[in-house]
């Protein structure tokens, strides 16, 4: 890596002083000076946070100023993270061409001193591994030239600094890419049968979090049934957004044969086993029959669904709950209940209900002790249980689906309850 001290062109103009030039460790040698300040270095993934710690270490080792000079940036190069009284540094556009000057002779890292000016300026790439400059570290003092122990750990504290940039970009890229995945992944699920009012939301957990494998998906099925289905593969990141996107296929394959839900869970389990690498995950599947009037249901770990009654109370039904999907075990049990027009199915991921430090039971039942008041269709239901529910600052990923039948003059207006149902 190329490092070198000269003697710069004039001062920036308008330079500013932030501080006074910080004082260096004078109670140490300054390679031990640097191994102190480099766990201070990097201690986020913030690009700019990072350059501010590398110029207040660097500052501090050496008594005098430091700085960070951005290139291709839009208005040209300038200083970014200034520690120390910014006159001791050259002009930027006079530091940007020595380092291009620099890196054309192929510099070795000597020191170039030149008599006749008394301030003293280091510049050292901020350059990691893989080839990619970040920047170029600045460090100027009056009188007193870099000593060789001081270039030393300037370049350390650089290195270090540039490896934090690098993998900061490469998380960001990941994110990025594991985004767009997810938000393809997650383009609108086919269309129910027109008896159906189906909404769907899907909220990210925050913008430093990586989308995980929460899912919804709605499939048409014979005689005017619809499947509704909403899963949450464990994990963040790539893998559960490929993941899931595998189960969403093993389930649109699936579903073609017109099995009831508990069997399609076996189905999706086999599948899913059958393959080592791939992520547990939960399900939970609804099959409406408008015709019946009635919801049949079977749950692969997952939490139960609610449902909403046209005065807003919001209660639970009872699935029982069989083993994740994945774990080859089977095992999956149906559950059928009759439901009016008038009423709203809710199903949803553990991140709408679950919060730090309470059990799972108390999140089930702050939820069904929401009342969300006359609601006039399935999306503005939605839009009430995620504000009444703060879902917008969950601590995890949220995946919600409501549905509801078209009212139909001839269908009777029974509240939900068992219906028949069993093992299959």
């Amino acid at each position: 890596m190329g490092r070198y001290e000269s003697l710069p062109g004039p001062a920036p103009a308008g330079s500013s002083e932030p501080g006074g030039d910080p004082s260096p460790d004078v109670d140490a040698p300054p390679g031990l000076s640097a191994l102190r300040a480099a766990v201070r270095i990097g201690t986020t993934l913030d690009e700019d946070l990072t350059w501010a710690e590398l110029s207040r270490e660097v500052a501090g080792l050496v008594g005098g100023a430091a700085a960070v000079l951005s290139l291709g940036r839009e208005g040209g190069p300038r200083y970014e993270a200034v520690v120390g009284n910014s006159a001791a540094l050259p002009a930027p556009g006079w530091t940007e061409a020595a380092v291009r000057d620099a890196a054309g002779r192929g510099d070795d890292g000597s020191v170039h001193p030149v008599s006749g000016n008394r301030r003293r300026v280091l510049c050292v790439p901020l350059a990691a591994g893989n080839g990619h400059r970040y920047g170029v570290l600045v460090s100027g003092r009056e009188d007193t030239p870099f000593s060789p122990s001081e270039i030393e750990a300037v370049t350390l504290l650089t290195e270090i600094a540039a490896s934090h940039l690098r993998h900061a970009r490469e998380y960001d890229a990941v994110s990025g890419m594991v985004g767009r995945l997810q938000r393809a992944l997650l383009s609108e699920p086919a269309r129910p049968h027109p008896n159906l009012d189906v909404a769907i939301r899907y909220l990210p957990a925050g913008q430093n979090t990586l989308i995980g494998g929460d899912w919804c998906e709605t499939v048409r099925l014979h005689f005017g049934r619809t499947l509704l289905v909403v899963g949450d593969v464990m994990g963040h990141g790539l893998e559960a957004a490929v993941d899931m996107n595998a189960y969403r296929s093993s389930l649109r394959y699936t579903a073609s044969a017109d099995l009831p839900p508990h069997r399609i869970l076996r189905q999706l389990d086999d599948l899913a086993s059958s393959e080592p690498e791939r992520r547990p995950a939960t399900c939970l599947i609804a099959q409406i029959d408008p015709n019946r009037g009635q919801v049949t249901l079977a749950s692969a770990g997952h939490l139960p669904p609610a449902v909403v009654e046209s005065q807003g109370r919001t209660s639970l039904l009872h699935v029982p709950v069989g083993p994740p999907l994945g774990t080859g075990l089977g095992g999956y049990e149906p559950a059928t209940y009759r439901l009016d027009p008038s009423q709203t199915l809710l199903l949803f991921t553990d991140g709408l209900v679950e919060r730090r430090d309470e059990d799972i039971d108390q999140s089930l039942h702050r939820l069904s002790q929401v009342d969300l008041g006359a609601a006039t269709g399935v999306e503005d239901i939605l839009d009430r249980v995620l504000t009444r529910l703060d879902a917008r600052n969950a601590e995890d990923d949220v995946a919600v689906l409501a549905a509801r039948l078209h009212q139909r003059s001839s269908q009777a207006h029974t509240p939900a309850g068992p219906a028949a149902g069993g093992r299959g």
